[in-house]
């Protein structure tokens, strides 16, 4: 293409850095907080779609990383975290420290000169340590520290990584407590009281033995949501569990697969009634690609034509399943030629696009160029909107791209 839109990717994400909690929680709790300790590696594993680190004592013999301590979790910083800059064939299953990560990963004028190599404006980024909902502090015992450190968190996320040195360009995006529905709701409406409209969620949440969207427990974190124009944000493996076939395969199953826990939530909430409830509820799927979607809604809409009496959901969900995804949920790729030649049946006012920036996966350095090889058969109002139109209105940015928070706050 001549020339090709700025990208706005809806989903990167950020490696914290080590000061994040150590500075902003009370005196009492710096020593239990969160806190990066160096220490050797006795094992790490990745089988089985789990992560299996184990932290050596001083002395011991073995790699050297740099950990997140946090009451009994041990959570090694990896390659995998942040792997751009490296060839795919040197990325392995391996602990680093900070010293030997890309300074974008954690550092703001870093992480703006890797977006401009990378042709990109403005990104919204997914949490490292706390985990992709923040299910992290959801499992921990201090109930009194754990919504302190995402309250912490979220300071953070606002104030510093999205502040007056990002110039809007990085985009908050907020963690709750997930053990109390009238906790996350607070939470949502004290961060979009300064201009967050994004929030993190799990894909699954009985994964993380929390109640279902077919409930209404979480009716008033959804309320506070619709309420305040806040996206609610799931990520592939926000439920703790990546799809796998057995306890043996190996880590490609379950990357092959990552788009599988994306087909059962949105499956989910299109027959929760939620929609019906809170008509102004939005939902994005962080790289779960888009090429599923089309026979996921057609089969819904079988069901829901045919069964829907018997099958538990014609006194709740009121429109056809399709009707309620083009109202309410977008799907989010960074490399899915297969979905964008279907784009007709998932709808184009109903894709993002995204980076992955520093994991992986990421098409970092190459992402426009990915974009221009995937999307040269469609029109360039389309491509306009998939790549930066469509996150600009659901993201309510600036219509320059920017995050109107930050241009609120001067």
């Amino acid at each position: 293409m001549e020339s090709f839109p700025t990208i706005i990717s809806v989903d990167d994400h950020t490696v914290e850095p080590p000061d994040v909690w150590r500075d902003r929680l009370p005196a009492k709790f710096r020593d239990t907080g969160p806190r990066i300790v160096r220490a050797p590696i006795k094992e790490m594993t990745f089988v089985g779609g789990r992560f299996a680190p184990t932290m050596g004592a001083p002395g011991d013999a073995g790699p050297v990383a740099d950990w997140w301590v946090y009451e009994v979790l041990h959570r090694p910083l990896t390659r995998l975290d942040t792997a751009v800059g490296y060839s795919r064939d040197d990325i392995g299953l391996e602990g680093i420290t900070y010293e030997e990560m890309r300074p974008g990963s954690f550092s703001v004028p870093e992480r703006l000169a890797d977006m401009d190599a990378n042709h990109v404006q403005s990104a919204l980024c997914f949490p490292t340590f706390p985990r992709f909902c923040g299910q992290t502090f959801t499992e921990a015992a201090d109930r009194e520290l754990a919504l302190l450190c995402i309250r912490a968190y979220n300071d953070w996320m606002t104030e510093e990584w999205c502040g007056p040195a990002a110039r809007g360009r990085l985009i908050p995006l907020g963690i709750v407590p997930l053990w109390d529905a009238e906790l996350a709701a607070r939470e949502v409406r004290r961060n979009a009281a300064r201009g967050v409209r994004a929030v993190c969620f799990s894909e699954i949440p009985p994964y993380l033995g929390l109640p279902s969207v077919h409930t209404d427990a979480w009716d008033p974190f959804l309320r506070a949501c619709d309420e305040t124009g806040t996206v609610v944000a799931m990520h592939i493996g926000s439920s703790s569990h990546m799809p796998s076939t057995s306890e043996d395969a190996p880590p490609a199953v379950s990357s092959a697969l990552t788009f599988a826990n994306c087909c059962f939530s949105m499956t989910d909430w299109l027959m929760s009634g939620a929609f019906t409830r809170f008509p102004d509820l939005r939902l994005m799927y962080a790289e779960g690609q888009i090429g599923w979607i089309p026979y996921i809604l057609e089969r819904a809409d079988t069901v829901w034509e045919n069964n829907r009496k018997w099958g538990g959901v014609g006194d709740k969900v009121l429109d056809p399943p399709s009707e309620l995804f083009a109202r309410h949920i977008h799907g989010c790729f960074f490399d899915d030629a297969f979905g964008l030649r279907n784009l007709d049946a998932i709808g184009v006012g109903n894709v993002l696009y995204e980076t992955d920036y520093p994991h992986c996966d990421s098409t970092w350095p190459r992402s426009r160029e990915v974009a221009e090889e995937q999307m040269g058969h469609l029109a360039p109002d389309v491509v306009e909107r998939i790549v930066r139109g469509n996150a600009i209105d659901l993201l309510g940015l600036t219509p320059d791209g920017l995050w109107a928070g930050a241009a609120a706050r001067g």
